[in-house]
This record gives C-alpha cells, structure tokens and sequence, in this order.
C-alpha cells in the first residue's frame, strides 16, 4: 500500500474549454489520479464526469468551491468566507460549499480542501506592515531583527485579539457542512494557509479539530508552499508544525518554492526539504502536486518523479 499521488487541475483548467481533454492532458503526463481544484468552471462538468466514467482517470480529491458558483469564471477558493460576518455570504458559503461536495461524491472522490476564512480588518490590516517592513528591507535577518521581531509579534497579537467573532462564525459554518460530508462519505480537509489572517492560525489546528471531535468526517491538509512561506516569516517550523499535525493528517499539497519566495513552483526546484516532509506521508495520505500554471511540461513529469522516488523511499517499490 502506497499513498495516491495526484495532479491538481489548477495547472491547466484555465486553458481548456472542454474537461475531457483537460483529464486526457493529465492522464497522458502519466498521473491515475487528479484534484480537481478551485478553478473548475462549470462547462467543464460534463467532460469531466465523462472522462471519469471511462476511467481516463480518477478523482482523489477535490478542492472548494468546485465546480466555480455560477458566473464566476477563475479560480474563486476564498470568494465565500464561513467566518464573514454576513450571514448571507456564509449562507452561500454553505450553498456553494454542498456543491463541491456533491461533486466529489459524484466522482468518486474522498476528501474535500477547504480554506476557513480570516480574520477580517476594516481599514489597518496589521498583516500589511509586516509585508510593507519585508519590501523595505528585502535582506533583513528575520530571525534576529529585533525591530521585525517587535512589528511580527504586534501583528500576531493584533490578530488574535480581534479572531473570536471570525473564528466562531466559521466553526458555526463548518459545523453545518460536517453532516453533510458524512451523509456523502467524504472527508474535510482543513489547509494551513500562507497570510498572517487566515484561519486556522497556525497554532489552532489542533484545537479545531479537537472542537469537531469527528476524525471520520475531518482532518489536517498541509501546504508544503504555504508551510514554508510562513517559516520565512518566522511565524513556525515547517518541521514542528508537521511534527505537531501529524495525527491529525489527512493530505499534502505539494510544491517548492523559489529563493524569491514564490510559491507552487515544481518539487526539487526550490528550497523545501522534501526529504523531511516524505517522513510525515502515511499510506492513507493524498498527496497532490499543486504547480502554478506557468509551469512547464517537464517539470510537471520532474515533479511526479521526483514524488513517486520519495513514495518508493519510505514504502517501496
């Protein structure tokens, strides 16, 4: 037994018109599986549902919102917050949110990644003098600049002042969809996420899970990108955040990212141990090559291989 290693579409959704031929595309570069991710609009369906049902490929996992809510045409994953203070957008949160898990059980898939919201700011987004600070000093030692250690830490305390109303909105929010997850065999996949706002913060996932009290229903999704973007900052360890998740794992999205901080770049082509991350990967796992869609070819078939020989490392051949 091996964990499924899967593309994401959201290398090539925006460049296809008809979903048959964007799966064909997929299972031609060699992958069994795909995610479907949030950039799926609804043309798209039939072709996909198509291609499924010949078995050109197979659907491990989706990603919210999929199929895109009607009349938005790019990739919309935050469009809807659960953790809004406006009823109606969780309302339609929630709608939208049904969706792509009735897609999923559609499919055939297992699992469903969700973004949870953030922490919202009306005018002073405290998030924003860290990246103003950073863009100033681009050579600053993180660790060891006092003055960006006191403007990190205000930042984080200011967020975390002001989270209770967003975070209990979104748990009220995930509390709702959770039983619909269950009626369909589906499991949530909660993803840490790379802005200082977002929800989890990185420190409360262990809590929110404990909160849902439903490992069938619910687990950790871990960004390799987003783990390491945050660890620049001097937020986390990417390796104690994963030793500190690992039972609560679920599924990776994979990708490395550049010297310049640029994220869903091929794996091996940037500065993320790989190494490191394979050791936290179970049997059960899904882990899904997430690549930006300026990515070439062939490192789309670098990065399958390079996945697949860390796969045949830890569980063999």
């Amino acid at each position: 037994m091996k964990p499924i290693v899967a593309l994401s579409t959201c290398w090539c959704s925006h460049r296809h018109q008809d979903g048959y031929e964007m799966l064909k595309e997929m299972a031609g570069l060699g992958f069994e599986w795909v995610e479907l991710s949030h950039g799926i609009r609804i043309p798209l369906v039939p072709g996909i549902l198509r291609a499924v049902e010949e078995g050109i490929v197979k659907v491990a996992s989706t990603h919210n919102f999929c199929p895109l809510p009607p009349g938005v045409m790019h990739a919309a994953p935050n469009i809807y917050l659960p953790s809004s203070r406006d009823a109606r957008e969780r309302d339609q949160w929630l709608r939208q949110s049904k969706r792509t898990l009735d897609l999923a059980h559609q499919v055939g898939a297992e699992k469903v990644v969700l973004h949870l919201g953030a922490v919202e700011f009306f005018w002073l987004n405290p998030a924003r003098k860290v990246s103003n600070y950073l863009r100033a000093h681009p050579k600053a030692d993180r660790p060891n600049d006092a003055d960006y250690q006191h403007l990190l830490a205000g930042a984080l305390e200011k967020m975390r002042a002001r989270m209770p109303v967003f975070w209990e909105n979104m748990k009220v929010s995930v509390g709702e969809l959770l039983p619909y997850a269950e009626q369909k065999g589906l499991k949530l996949g909660f993803e840490n996420r790379e802005h200082l706002e977002e929800l989890p913060l990185d420190a409360d996932h262990g809590d929110l899970l404990a909160h849902f009290a439903r490992p069938q229903a619910c687990g950790y999704w871990h960004d390799t990108g987003h783990a390491d973007i945050k660890e620049s900052l001097g937020v986390l360890s990417h390796r104690e955040h994963l030793e500190k998740n690992s039972p609560n794992l679920i599924g990776f999205h994979l990708h490395d990212v550049s010297a310049e901080g640029h994220d869903h770049h091929g794996i091996g082509s940037g500065k993320i141990d790989f190494e490191m991350v394979s050791k936290f990967w179970r049997i059960d796992h899904t882990l899904v090559i997430e690549l930006h869609p300026r990515i070439p070819v062939e490192d789309v078939i670098k990065s399958k291989n390079r996945v697949e020989q860390l796969v045949a490392q830890r569980f063999g051949r």
